[in-house]
């Protein structure tokens, strides 16, 4: 039986209030007029490689999932399509399976 969205005497893990921020940003930074690394440093007072990194273990928190499910899934392949890339071209550049 669930008592708010719960089940009894599990633990409720939530993400922190930046974190929810970042999640925030990743579903409305187009919409600002300024390039994205000057809004991330001026919003979360961090560099972008800092920034990205905490967002990266963000990713990895079910907590993430369940306070936004579409954003974090997205984010999700969207690395994973990188990282897919970047594996592509180092066999390219490597004369690997592709050439």
């Amino acid at each position: 039986m669930l008592v708010n969205g719960v089940r009894p005497g599990k633990a409720v893990s939530v993400i922190t209030e930046r974190q929810q921020a970042i999640l925030e940003f990743e579903r409305t930074f187009w919409t600002y007029d300024d390039p994205k690394e000057s809004v991330i440093r001026a919003r979360f007072q961090c560099s972008a490689d800092d920034y990205y990194a905490e967002l990266n273990e963000l990713l990895e928190l079910p907590e993430a999932l369940d306070h936004d499910p579409l954003v974090v899934r997205r984010l999700q392949r969207q690395r994973l399509r990188r990282r897919r890339e970047r594996l592509d071209t180092a066999a390219d550049g490597q004369g690997g399976a592709h050439a």
